[in-house]
């Protein structure tokens, strides 16, 4: 500061102040330019400031390539030739999807004429059963959250009574009303939520996740004035993160873990609030690697820098409460932690609940309201509803709620033993084969791991697909992940006796192996214009429309 002052009482005012007055435009051109850079500075002291020197230069070089990879794709001739080899990937994605099966006919059209039930149900208990992975022996990462033949019978049952109600007239079900608001009571007792904290269900964790920023973008428009909110997430936070951020046109800052254990770096999370900052973000546990970040430190620093601070437990959901009373190392997410402004949780994930539920939950009424869409000048009435959609389905909420009273606090406490010492078998299982090493510090029901050179993990992946397993891909550092269900417990040993064998043949051939996924998701992480990356996954979501 002393050096700044000195620097500033040797400039010359006076000449200056005459230079303006005799060349405005010039003077005001000069300042336009002084003004520019130094934001830019700003910007770029900051930057360094959080992912340090290295880093920031290792992606602006990204960035810069990745300008100088879209210009040349735009020139005459070479721009045709990516674009073809694009249009010939999504193609074969297309191709590999809508795969005809002999003797099924296609409906795209509405039937003149309704088919029989016999007919109908036929025709969808084929399409259940055509070829895909094996989902129900386990061999999936995640995806399927099975609670057993038993519970799926009741929900069902429950989803089939409930079929043709909707929550947003509670005029008219006013039991489904109850229902809903059951379900958010128990999701906040698992985490310790007072009389004070509240919430809703959502149609998922995405959309939970969602309804958070907004209440927090919201909230610091209307108590702090802040007109260009920006939130600051762990590089692992769930994407669902950015997809809001893009939604509501806000910015996201993403910081960097540590390397060994996948936490946040909580100096770079302090060093990326700003004044525009609404909120920061904390998982338990992150999707890619099931590592909890240190959210009673990000609690402190939300209070400190008057932020909000949400816990993202869609993935923790019904694992994470029940750490301790099963006898593993608690992990302490709920509202007992000082600073915490809201938490999403995933009841249709270890919750067992049917597909399309979730809860977002706050620490007081006032934030949910900043959730709420409401309108009183709309000639069809005054209308609110509390999410992204007006309808909703009262049949999956219903699911939820049979589910969460069927299991009971033993059932899932039972749940969780299980699922989390599969997890560490595996785990354990893992760590024995030299070849491979475990990324990050697991603490619930995930585990991602890498291989050491000669051994390409996505080689790895291929070789287990052969066998039947559908592992998660990872990226930044290169890894696959293994997400343990209720289905995965009885073939924990079959899993480690494939994933040593797969291994074994990759080192035994390595350079069979530079196609394939290696060879996808080797180029994914080093081309520089990420819009081909854009266009192929727009290309994929393309394919799943396609009849």
């Amino acid at each position: 500061m002393t050096q700044v002052m000195s620097t500033l009482a040797k400039v010359d005012w006076k000449r200056m102040a005459t230079y303006t007055v005799n060349n405005p435009k010039q003077a005001f051109i000069n300042a336009a330019i002084a003004y520019i850079l130094f934001r830019q500075t700003l910007k770029m002291v900051k930057k360094v400031s959080i992912y340090g020197l290295r880093s920031t230069l290792s992606v602006l070089w990204k960035q810069i390539a990745g300008v100088l990879v879209r210009h040349i794709r735009r020139a005459p001739g070479t721009g045709i030739v990516v674009q073809r080899n694009i249009s010939k990937i999504v193609k074969d994605i297309e191709d590999s999807m809508n795969v005809a099966v002999p003797g099924e006919s296609k409906y795209l059209t509405v039937p003149e004429q309704g088919m029989s039930d016999d007919e109908i149900l036929a025709i969808l208990k084929r399409r259940q059963n055509e070829a895909g992975i094996d989902w129900k022996n386990g061999r999936a990462s995640g995806a399927v959250y099975h609670g057993g033949e038993e519970l799926v019978r009741l929900t069902n049952e429950a989803y089939a009574m409930y079929n043709l109600t909707n929550p947003l007239h509670p005029g008219v079900f006013p039991g489904l009303r109850r229902i809903e608001a059951e379900v958010v009571r128990m999701v906040l007792d698992l985490y310790n939520g007072d009389a004070e904290c509240c919430g809703t269900t959502t149609s998922g964790g995405t959309e939970s996740i969602i309804m958070a920023v907004r209440s927090h973008v919201v909230w610091g428009r209307e108590i702090r004035g802040i007109n260009n909110a920006n939130i600051v997430v762990p590089v692992t936070a769930h994407a669902a993160f950015d997809k809001a951020a893009e939604y509501f046109g806000i910015g996201i800052t993403h910081i960097p873990v540590d390397p060994l254990t996948q936490k946040v770096d909580l100096k770079a999370m302090r060093r990326a609030i700003d004044s525009d900052t609404v909120l920061i973000v904390g998982s338990s546990a992150t999707f890619p690697h099931g590592v909890a970040d240190d959210l009673a430190a990000l609690g402190k620093m939300a209070i400190k820098y008057k932020v909000g601070f949400h816990i993202d437990s869609c993935l923790g959901s019904f694992i994470m409460p029940f750490l301790k009373e099963a006898g593993f190392p608690e992990i302490v997410c709920d509202f007992r932690l000082p600073g915490v402004t809201s938490i999403s949780c995933d009841t249709h994930k270890y919750g067992f609940a049917p597909k399309g539920t979730s809860v977002v939950m706050y620490f007081n009424k006032q934030m949910r309201h900043y959730q709420y869409f409401t309108i009183s000048t709309w000639p069809g009435g005054i209308y609110a509803s509390p999410t992204i959609a007006g309808s909703r389905s009262g049949a999956v909420i219903a699911g939820c709620w049979a589910a969460m009273t069927k299991m009971g606090r033993n059932g899932y406490l039972q749940q969780c033993k299980d699922i989390v010492n599969c997890r560490i078998e595996i785990q354990k299982g893992i760590e024995q084969i030299p070849e491979l090493y475990v990324v990050g510090e697991p603490s619930s029901t995930v585990v991602a791991f890498s291989s050491h050179e000669p051994v390409g993990i996505f080689g790895v992946m291929d070789e287990m697909k052969k066998r039947g397993w559908d592992l998660s891909p990872l990226q930044y550092p290169s890894a696959l992940h293994l997400a343990c269900t209720r289905l995965t417990v009885p073939v924990a040993g079959e899993f480690l006796r494939d994933l040593s064998d797969s291994v074994a043949q990759v080192k035994a051939n390595p350079e069979s192996y530079n196609k394939g996924s290696q060879a996808i998701y080797g180029f994914a992480s080093t081309v520089p214009d990420t819009t081909i990356i854009d266009e192929v996954a727009q290309g994929f979501i393309d394919a799943l429309y396609a009849a």
